[in-house]
């Protein structure tokens, strides 16, 4: 990624003093609150309460919220890291509905999300915020499938999460449904790049499903009906790091 001048100089203003290297050490659990009724708003803060009782020694916890919700969050949280769940690399000015680095960074936003399976974009999207951003960002890129994985690999995204789409939202895990894909894209995208993270994600609901994921490769994982519909998510969260 590029040290855009404007972009590096709000780096300063957010959580991410530090660069990206600090995630490196422990699985990545990151948590996509989506726009759920129970992950927006007030019911946002409550969720991010209770990550908070959770973080800290096994992984390291980062809540994707919406940009309604992310000054605030960004503003309050203490050891989780609050992501933006989508950027577009555009600059200040005639942009109306896009959702622009300069101010997010300026916000709080720690790092962010792109090409999610809900919120698909082209390849030289991904290449041109990228490119946008200053160096130790980090950026989730999210693929479907192996191929996608390998394409996103060569952009130099900070991790790449497979997420099969007919997984999402459903009750079976990736790790049990398809654990030949998590295999697979990281053997391909440690192929292409060795420095880029793989996360899974899709379908994960538990601390088995995350043992399952690191076993098979993975550096973390990418969920969010699995929390954010949970009627305990204290429980839920203590379960998704137990086994780490």
């Amino acid at each position: 990624m590029k040290n855009t001048p404007v972009l590096h100089a709000c780096l300063g203003n957010t959580q991410k003093d530090a660069p990206s290297r600090q995630f490196m050490d422990q699985p990545l659990i990151v948590v996509n609150f989506k726009t759920y009724a129970t992950a927006s708003g007030e019911a946002a803060e409550a969720l991010l309460s209770a990550m908070e009782r959770v973080a800290g020694g096994r992984a390291k916890l980062v809540a994707a919220v919406s940009a309604f919700d992310l000054p605030l969050l960004a503003h309050r949280a203490a050891g989780v890291h609050v992501w933006s769940q989508h950027l577009d690399p555009v600059g200040l000015g005639g942009f109306t509905g896009w959702l622009e680095p300069q101010t997010a960074l300026a916000r709080g936003a720690a790092g962010s999300l792109i090409n999610h399976a809900e919120h698909k974009v082209e390849l030289d999207h991904v290449r041109r915020l990228l490119d946008m951003l200053p160096d130790g960002f980090p950026v989730c890129a999210c693929a479907a499938d192996v191929e996608e994985a390998r394409a996103l690999a060569e952009l130099n995204p900070t991790y790449i999460a497979v997420e099969p789409p007919e997984l999402i939202g459903g009750d079976i895990s990736v790790t049990t449904a398809d654990p030949s894909i998590v295999t697979e894209t990281v053997a391909a995208v440690k192929a292409v790049n060795p420095a880029v993270r793989v996360l899974c994600g899709a379908g994960v609901k538990n601390g088995a499903d995350v043992a399952k994921a690191i076993e098979l490769g993975a550096e973390g994982v990418l969920l969010a009906s699995g929390v954010t519909k949970a009627e305990n998510v204290h429980e839920v969260l203590s379960d998704l790091v137990s086994s780490l």
